[in-house]
């Protein structure tokens, strides 16, 4: 009964905290960032699970979409082989303790927008041999990892990072089952685990990983100590593991890609919370090598954030302004280059997987978005490619993680709510 009525208790102060919200601010390069607001609680509402039925996302005219994999175990980032099969990273990770009151309160909010399956901790691998769409093959290539999210094919090895370390399988084009325990390739910073996911992609010649690796808070609330090698891009040697910082001061990498033809290195990056609805937008940005992108002392640039003490101005003169807002609370988690496979009209630009917010009253993100590039940069407005995942402001039937662009002319959907995977293709 107590443990009931502190629930009831803490959830009204929660939704007391929902207030109307002003309108997003606009996308990229230049969003209009309103001024922080500060309050006891922030708002705080996630859409509950919803069932698709006979129901499909919708995408736009031209397009049709498909689930190739259902029932799996909290399906996270994907990637397709060379013979075409998908590998899919299935798992759930992080238990860091709570601080305050909030973070019980913001951690039980979370969970009713969450599928109550349990991680795999494994990797599926789906195969349709005969090329028609329907990948009747599904089997486990791997289990038994910890947390898996992050996943790369170099020079004939299977790189995957798990919440702890990166590990390699061995590969040959067409192996359905690993052929033995995976190697250590090196730890990965798996203290407390606030932000337990390891997203990672590899330079385009193989002889490098990029490893994101998120903050241990929102704004520093366990101390700096706590941050050590945090909130940051790793560069790994992928066969001998030695690693170094790669670009630093981004709070939750949470995917990554490398641009086709330049090699440079892109990622989307959800940013910090509690200073309003409409601060501060999550970002997808060019990394730059040796660069800070603010956290925990800045935002957007050089906007200061009192939050984190001590401050350091010579850090927040230095902070580089990301390429692209997404907006804010839209927890993007997916993000690939697209090919012209797609159509003329998907042909340059990045997908981008939002996951959803659960701490605006009026949810955003729950889709995925094609952000339109130009000059190898990007250029305009993002337009609906996968949406229809949330049915109302108080329930959605998916949330999309990771995103791939199958050569052939496919996008390849996450989705860890529905536990499906999607595959969108030109009709």
């Amino acid at each position: 009964m107590i443990r009931s009525t502190l629930l009831i208790g803490t959830l009204a102060l929660a939704l007391s905290a929902c207030n109307s919200e002003p309108e997003a601010p606009k996308y990229g390069a230049n969003p209009n960032l309103p001024e922080p607001q500060r309050g006891l609680l922030p708002s705080m509402k996630i859409p509950r699970p919803s069932q698709w039925g006979s129901d499909l996302p919708k995408v736009p005219e031209g397009y049709k979409i498909q689930p190739i994999a259902t029932d799996l175990k909290i399906p996270r980032q994907t990637i397709v082989l060379p013979n075409g099969d998908i590998l899919v990273a299935e798992g759930s990770g992080g238990g860091a303790p709570t601080l305050r009151p909030k973070d019980l309160i913001a951690g039980f909010i979370k969970s009713l927008g969450k599928s109550s399956v349990k991680g795999g901790n494994r990797l599926t691998l789906l195969r349709d041999a005969d090329g028609d769409g329907t990948y009747e093959m599904q089997g486990v290539f791997a289990d038994k990892l910890n947390a898996p999210y992050g996943l790369a094919l170099v020079n004939g090895s299977i790189y995957v990072a798990n919440q702890d370390a990166l590990v390699r399988f061995a590969y040959q084009d067409g192996q359905t089952q690993a052929s033995g325990p995976p190697v250590t390739v090196t730890d990965l910073p798996a203290v407390i685990n606030h932000h337990w996911t390891k997203a990672m992609t590899a330079s385009a010649d193989g002889r490098f990983l990029y490893v994101g690796i998120g903050s241990n808070s929102n704004i520093t609330e366990r101390g700096m100590d706590a941050e050590e090698d945090r909130a940051m891009v790793w560069q790994i040697d992928a066969q001998t593991g030695a690693h170094k910082p790669y670009a630093t001061g981004l709070r939750n990498p949470t995917a990554l890609t490398v641009q086709p033809g330049s090699g440079q290195i892109w990622a989307v990056v959800n940013e910090r919370d509690e200073i309003g609805p409409n601060l501060v937008p999550d970002y997808l940005t060019s990394v730059q090598e040796g660069g800070f992108y603010g956290w925990p002392y800045s935002y957007w640039g050089q906007n200061v954030d009192p939050r984190a003490q001590p401050q350091d101005p010579e850090k927040v003169a230095a902070a580089i302004r990301p390429d692209y807002a997404l907006g804010s609370h839209v927890a993007a988690l997916g993000v690939a280059f697209s090919t012209p496979a797609m159509g003329p009209d998907f042909a340059d630009g990045v997908f981008v997987g939002e996951h959803g917010s659960w701490n605006r009253s009026k949810p955003v993100g729950y889709r995925v978005i094609f952000v339109p590039f130009r000059n190898g940069r990007p250029a305009g407005d993002p337009i609906d490619f996968v949406s229809g995942f949330l049915v109302d402001d108080g329930n959605t039937r998916g949330r999309p993680v990771g995103v791939t662009v199958d050569p052939r002319g496919a996008l390849i959907v996450a989705d860890d709510l529905s536990n499906t995977i999607w595959r969108v293709t030109k009709n």
